[in-house]
């Protein structure tokens, strides 16, 4: 069960646009149903950068970011069946009630059991396991990785193999998950099938290792960087090109490739600019183009398409996130 108050150090963003601070914070016990982790490791993901900016219109100061985390469940609290102190977790970002209409529905995982308080940077209860300098600190996304310790929802955790790499299966809170998915559960790719993978970074990459295990005969890599072009190829990409090599659109120079267009595009930069080549490289009738991604000035948390959700079939997916 759970012990006291832990004090440790944490990331604290106390105002938007301004650096993090490096703070000590105290971490208080996890309730009914609730989960306290000590974090192993955490990424870094564009979202934490997009919150801090200010431009996140759902983003509250002060707060703990970071949501791609790995970690050792420390204590739990009452009611909580699914882990133990011990256990090697990843914290989740969409939780997991597996009740709720959402939870049940076949084409969609966007869990609405806690969606209210996580929004508000709040625990299911309404309030903060965090304060700093007697201050409450609020929760981000659910997760906030950036603290040597975090407390989440226990529908906000998976049990992973203790001998997983930390360091490495961290990703696979959101990033990983987010462009594989995109492949494998969004985008539905058959074999055979040809894809245009825009933006090389590490969701372009679980986008290309995704088309690869669903068996995509040729997999075109899109990125003005050639430094990422040998680590896309051994991701599975086919070939890689840069839109500056050509005088020609890209999505002209991409139709000239494949004959007419390509079977699958994924978008993983969030620039309205790519997406709109990116849809006109797609083939003619059966278009499927999934954008996973964001920057800031182009689009908000909420119009992103993350690959851990069912998609819709050869329309344009910009859903909301959970």
């Amino acid at each position: 069960m759970a012990s006291g108050v832990i004090k440790c150090k944490a990331a604290v963003a106390w105002e938007a646009g301004k650096p993090l601070s490096i703070e000590e914070v105290e971490v208080a016990p996890p309730k009914a149903h609730e989960v306290r982790i000590k974090i192993i490791a955490t990424a870094v993901c564009h979202t934490d950068a997009y919150t801090l900016s200010g431009a996140d219109p759902e983003g509250c100061f002060p707060v703990i970011l970071g949501h791609e985390g790995a970690g050792v469940v420390e204590s739990v609290g009452e009611g909580v069946t699914k882990v133990k102190k011990g256990d090697t977790v990843i914290p989740l970002y969409i939780p997991q009630c597996g009740e709720c209409k959402f939870c049940k529905n076949p084409k969609t995982n966007l869990c609405q059991k806690i969606r209210i308080t996580q929004g508000k940077g709040l625990m299911p209860d309404g309030t903060s396991r965090f304060t700093c300098k007697g201050k409450q600190i609020y929760h981000f996304m659910g997760t906030s990785t950036f603290s040597e310790y975090t407390v989440v929802a226990d529908i906000s955790v998976a049990k992973i193999d203790a001998a997983a790499p930390l360091d490495k299966v961290c990703l696979l809170g959101c990033g990983v998950s987010t462009g594989y998915g995109a492949a494998v559960n969004t985008a539905k790719v058959e074999p055979g099938s040809t894809c245009a993978v825009f933006g090389l970074g590490g969701v372009g990459l679980a986008v290309i290792m995704g088309c690869k295990i669903a068996g995509a005969s040729r997999i075109i890599g899109i990125d003005i960087n050639k430094d990422k072009y040998a680590r896309a190829k051994e991701f599975g990409a086919t070939e890689c090109i840069s839109p500056q090599d050509s005088k020609k659109s890209i999505q002209e120079v991409l139709i000239e490739m494949t004959d007419g267009g390509v079977d699958y595009s994924f978008e993983c930069i969030g620039n309205v600019g790519v997406m709109c080549c990116k849809t006109m490289s797609t083939m003619g009738s059966e278009k499927l183009f999934i954008t996973i991604q964001k920057k800031k000035n182009s689009l908000s948390r909420d119009t992103k398409d993350d690959g851990r959700k069912m998609g819709m079939k050869k329309e344009r997916i910009e859903r909301r996130e959970a």
